[in-house]
C-alpha cells in the first residue's frame, strides 16, 4: 500500500510530460513554412529589325483659292456689264463694261497710269504693253522695249482694231492689269454704278489648302513635299507643298504665331470658296534602318545609350530618327536579327 502514493507521482510526471510533448508539436505544426525559392522574373525579348520608320501628322487647313485682290475701275461712266462670279480671266478678253464698251485684261504687276498713245514715253507700263501684245501675237520687238516707238503703237492700233476695241490708243480706263490667269471670286458693284472705286475681286484659278504651322512645325515640312488632303465628303487627294511661309504672322486672340503653309492638289477638288480640310504629311521618312521599340534603349550612367542582350550584357547603340514608338539604332554589335530585352 505504500507504494501506491510513489506510482500516482510517476504516472503524474509521465502525464505531464506528454502534454508538454503534445503541446510543442502543435507549435510546431503552426509555424509557417519555409518560403520557397523566388522564381526569375520573366523577361521580354524583341529583335532588332530593318524596316522604313515614318512619321505622319494631321493638321487641319483651309480650302479656298488663296487672298483676294479687289479690282478697282478707273475713269468716268456706268457699268453695263460685269461678270459671274467664277469666270476666269484671260488675257485680252473682256472682264467688265463700261457705257457698253468692252474693259480688257493684261497681264503685269504695274497698273496702266497714263495713255499709250504717242512714242517717246519711257517705263515699266510701255515694256508690260510690248510684252502682252506679244503674247497675243502682235509682236512689236524693239532695242528699247521700255520705250515707245512705231512699231508699239502699230502692234497696239492693229490689236484694238482687230478686237473691236474703241480708239487705237490704250488707256487706263481701257484695261485692267492682273498678276496672271484669275478667278473672280466677287461682285462687289452692280450694273449701273459708277465705274470708279471697288467692283469686283479675284483670286487664284485653282483651289489651294493653307495650313497655318507654327514655325517650330514649319520648318520640318519643305517646298515639294508630297502630302494628302482629306476633303469635306472623306476622299483623299494626293497634294504637295507649294510654298511655306517666311514671315510670321501673330496670332489673333492670344495664339501662338503661325508660319502660313500652302498646299496644291494635284487634281480639281470641288470648287469650295472656303471649306475645312485635314492634311495628312509625312514629316519623317527613313528606309531600311535598324530599329527596336523605344522600350528597347538603357540609358547609361555615363551618357548615352545601350541595348540589354538576354543575358544581361550591353552593346552600346547610337540612336537615330524616332517614329512611331520605334527609334533607329546602330553601332558595332548592333545587327539584324539581335535578340535583346525590351519593357513589356
Amino acid at each position: 500500500m505504500a507504494l501506491k502514493p510513489a506510482l500516482r507521482a510517476a504516472a503524474a510526471v509521465i502525464a505531464v510530460a506528454l502534454i508538454v510533448a503534445g503541446v510543442t508539436l502543435a507549435v510546431r505544426d503552426r509555424r509557417p513554412a519555409a518560403p520557397a525559392p523566388q522564381a526569375d522574373p520573366t523577361i521580354t525579348t524583341i529583335e532588332v529589325r530593318k524596316m522604313d520608320l515614318t512619321d505622319e501628322r494631321t493638321v487641319a487647313g483651309t480650302l479656298g483659292f488663296g487672298p483676294a485682290r479687289v479690282v478697282k475701275g478707273a475713269g468716268q461712266g456706268v457699268i453695263t456689264k460685269l461678270p459671274a462670279v467664277g469666270r476666269k480671266t484671260s488675257r485680252g478678253k473682256e472682264l467688265y463694261r463700261v457705257d457698253d464698251q468692252p474693259v480688257v485684261v493684261l497681264y503685269g504687276d504695274t497698273p496702266l497710269f497714263r495713255p499709250l498713245d504717242k512714242p517717246g514715253l519711257t517705263g515699266r507700263d510701255v515694256l508690260e504693253v510690248r510684252q502682252n501684245l506679244t503674247a497675243l501675237g502682235y509682236s512689236a520687238r524693239s532695242m528699247h522695249p521700255e520705250v515707245s516707238d512705231a512699231g508699239l503703237l502699230t502692234a497696239l492700233k492693229r490689236w484694238r482694231k482687230d478686237h473691236d476695241l474703241p480708239g487705237p490708243a490704250l488707256t487706263p480706263a481701257g484695261a485692267v492689269v492682273l498678276s496672271g490667269p484669275s478667278r473672280v471670286s466677287e461682285v462687289k458693284a452692280q450694273v449701273g454704278d459708277p465705274v470708279e472705286g471697288p467692283l469686283l475681286s479675284v483670286t487664284a484659278t485653282e483651289a489651294a489648302v493653307s495650313v497655318p504651322m507654327s514655325p517650330a512645325d514649319a520648318v520640318t515640312v519643305h517646298t515639294g513635299t508630297k502630302v494628302t488632303v482629306i476633303t469635306p465628303s472623306g476622299a483623299s487627294v494626293p497634294a504637295k507643298i507649294t510654298s511655306v511661309g517666311r514671315a510670321v504672322a501673330e496670332g489673333d486672340g492670344g495664339e501662338s504665331a503661325k508660319v502660313d503653309v500652302t498646299i496644291t492638289p494635284g487634281k480639281p477638288i470641288s470648287a469650295y470658296d472656303a471649306a475645312s480640310v485635314q492634311v495628312r504629311i509625312t514629316t519623317l521618312a527613313r528606309k531600311g534602318v535598324l530599329a527596336v521599340p523605344v522600350g528597347a534603349l538603357v540609358a547609361l550612367a555615363e551618357g548615352g545609350y545601350a541595348l540589354q542582350r538576354p543575358d544581361g550584357s550591353l552593346i552600346a547603340a547610337e540612336t537615330g530618327v524616332f517614329a512611331g514608338g520605334m527609334v533607329q539604332v546602330s553601332g558595332p554589335g548592333v545587327t539584324d536579327g539581335l535578340t535583346v530585352v525590351t519593357t513589356p
